[in-house]
């Protein structure tokens, strides 16, 4: 590690494995993100690399979703150990001060750095597009659009997603899933082209009709200080017996619904859409949505009829 001045800041081992903890985060999706060995995480953890590269904890930082004041301590105090030490009790003031100066420094060589370069960092931009309806225990697409102002340094992409909602399948994997907590993270490392995200989600089966549920997420960009961005787009879905390819909602899947929903399909690379169904759909002229089953069955011309009488 390098010793030169300025180079390392100290770390508290304890303080990042209790964010890490709370979080619900693994040591290998820590490494991953700050692009270490998990044994470094441990050993960071542990307090056995009490000083640790500037640049290293700018990156925990970001797969801890934390400030750096949650997770450096003052040089002079002591980091304990597991088996139940207790640090010194040193002035929280000379604490704080510490972690001002480092924060000053870090501000001061990232303005350096913009200068030396002579053009601002690129943006990240991400716009999501999902159905306007959603059907109880239905399985419906959601694709994210990435968008970068040149070659961007990595990011992560978060997306929240309603409590009794399952991601069943994405494209790339998530790096990170919790269909409890309705969360899902992909890790986009620098320089690798991913101009979309997409997955599907199964709707909890006892979702109540006419209930308006919303998505959410953002984007963390390296190259923009860590400061998450909104994504655009869709985000709110009404709970309805309508199938996702039924803009309308009026049961009924048109020729310019199923021209969409065949674009929608080709956004869709990697999963497994059930298109099969939607071309019995498209081809019955109509369809009815079935509580019990939980799934949409085409309804036949002459039941149409009858129906509409």
């Amino acid at each position: 590690m390098d010793k030169s001045p300025g180079s390392t800041v100290w770390l508290d081992g304890r303080a990042v494995r209790r964010i890490r903890e709370q979080q619900k985060l693994t040591q290998l999706y820590v490494a991953k993100v700050v692009g270490v060995t998990t044994d470094t995480i441990s050993r960071w953890e542990n307090n056995r690399y009490p000083s640790v590269k500037r640049e290293n904890v700018v990156r925990l930082t970001e797969a801890l979703e934390c400030s750096l004041e949650d997770i450096l301590r003052a040089p002079e105090e002591d980091p304990g150990s597991d088996a139940g030490q207790n640090p010194p009790d040193l002035s929280r003031s000379a604490f704080w001060i510490a972690g001002l100066l480092i924060l000053l420094l870090l501000a001061a060589v990232g303005y350096v750095f913009m200068q030396s370069r002579g053009k601002a960092l690129p943006g990240m931009k991400a716009i999501r597009w999902s159905p306007g309806f959603a059907a109880p225990g239905s399985v419906i697409p959601v694709f994210v659009s990435l968008m970068s102002e040149g070659e961007h340094q990595g990011f992560i992409l978060r997306e929240h997603f309603p409590t009794g909602w399952k991601l069943i399948e994405s494209s790339p994997p998530a790096s990170s899933l919790d269909n409890i907590q309705g969360t899902a993270r992909w890790i986009v490392k620098a320089g690798e082209d991913r101009p979309r995200i997409v997955y599907l989600l199964k709707v909890d089966s006892d979702a109540k009709f006419d209930q308006e549920v919303t998505l959410q997420g953002d984007v963390v960009a390296r190259a923009e200080g860590l400061v998450p961005v909104p994504v655009a787009g869709a985000s709110n879905l009404k709970i309805a017996p309508h199938h996702w390819a039924d803009l309308n909602g009026d049961n009924i899947i048109q020729d310019s619904e199923i021209l969409q929903a065949s674009d929608i399909v080709d956004e869709m690379q990697g999963v497994h859409l059930d298109w099969n169904l939607l071309e019995n759909l498209w081809n019955a002229g109509q369809y009815r949505y079935e509580a019990k089953k939980r799934d949409f069955f085409p309804v036949p011309s002459s039941q149409a009829l009858l129906l509409e009488h």
